[in-house]
């Protein structure tokens, strides 16, 4: 892309006064959360099965179970073409930011940006430009440049001096492991991530991912049903520690659940 793209970040803090923000997608999980007369208690709640979930996976040097506290944002990404930002920006992606109080400690440990990841672009290409391709298909199918301009937005926002002066790692995005394929257990035990699972082939978000810059392993965490899928440039398991995954964990696992 030969135009200079701008970007710039807005964060909420996703606690039990949280209001979604006029760009937030209304059906996102955190957004659906903060509607109602039962607002408040459903993000209480909300909040402290994440907790539970994190001390759960975190038992080491933990004996009462509740040493941790995860603290989320909610980061909006608004993109801008030419020298400056002005009113023509574009709502590009929404990403959660964990934070992890240490209560022992009284330390804040900074988590892992992405987690869930919401994009208008990205339901642009599955949900209308993707129907409309395989309208009178016999079999399933993607157009070869699907995925293509989303792809090169994220990754010059991945690698933007925006992203860097807020985020001291790359993203990690964690989703539902797509159940139309198969998945094998490897013998790869990660005490956090748990077991690792291979799939048959690479489904659609794979390879949308992919054009992303992004690569894909698959893992079953401890008590858990199914595995996770994990989208992530670099070494998902050299580059973070344990508790910046379970950062992730306990947060996608929860918002599965509600």
């Amino acid at each position: 892309m030969n135009a200079e793209l701008h970007f710039s970040l807005k964060s909420i803090r996703f606690d039990e006064n949280y209001h979604p923000s006029d760009s937030t997608r209304i059906t996102t999980n955190f957004a659906n959360l903060a509607r109602g007369t039962s607002r408040q208690q459903n993000l209480r709640h909300t909040l402290r099965m994440i907790d539970n979930r994190f001390n759960d996976l975190a038992h080491w040097d933990n004996p009462t179970g509740d040493r941790y506290s995860v603290e989320l944002d909610i980061i909006s990404v608004e993109m801008g073409m030419g020298a400056e930002m002005g009113s023509g920006v574009f709502p590009l992606i929404e990403i959660l930011k964990t934070s992890i109080l240490d209560r022992r400690s009284n330390k804040r440990i900074a988590g892992i940006a992405g987690n869930n990841f919401s994009s208008y672009v990205r339901d642009y290409d599955f949900s209308v430009l993707l129907p409309e391709y395989n309208i009178n298909r016999q079999e399933f199918g993607t157009p070869d440049d699907f995925g293509d301009l989303h792809g090169k937005l994220f990754k010059q926002f991945a690698r933007s001096s925006t992203y860097r002066e807020h985020f001291n790692k790359p993203p990690v995005i964690c989703i539902s492991a797509s159940t139309s394929k198969t998945y094998q257990r490897t013998g790869n035990q990660h005490p956090v991530l748990g077991a690792e699972y291979q799939q048959n082939e690479l489904s659609s978000t794979d390879r949308y991912f992919g054009k992303m810059g992004m690569q894909v392993r698959f893992f079953m965490p401890p008590n858990s049903v199914a595995p996770l899928a994990f989208y992530f440039q670099g070494d998902l398991l050299a580059d973070y520690t344990n508790l910046e995954l379970i950062g992730t964990i306990s947060t996608m696992e929860t918002f599965q659940k509600i």
